[in-house]
């Protein structure tokens, strides 16, 4: 699946919510290293999840905080390192919709 097909309803999950693109891309440049010219690279060049996540120039090494649960399954607990980042990505949007404050999304 295109990380461009998902980018866009992480963008209306949390505009709803009254949350930015701008928050939202705070995010996922936490999780990935990833800076914004690379967010709109990957979308633009519809890079799969696979291939976002094999890119991404560094992976937080705080990403073993991020715990929960989302989909019905823990993220900690998740084998697959792939789908566990997919998850990580999905359970930190996620709390950005819910309004929990960027410093504790951030893990800071």
């Amino acid at each position: 699946m295109p990380f461009a097909s998902i980018y866009p309803l992480y963008v209306e999950k949390v505009t709803k919510k009254g949350r930015t693109t701008d928050d939202l891309d705070l995010v996922l440049t936490w999780l990935t290293g990833y800076d914004e010219a690379g967010l709109q690279k990957a979308i633009a060049d519809e890079v799969t999840l696979e291939e976002f996540f094999a890119a991404a120039p560094q992976m937080n090494p705080n990403t073993s905080l991020i715990t929960g649960v989302i989909c019905g399954y823990r993220v900690e607990d998740i084998e697959d390192p792939l789908m566990q980042k997919i998850r990580y990505m999905d359970k930190l949007v996620d709390e950005l919709a819910r309004g929990k404050k960027m410093a504790s999304i951030l893990r800071s």
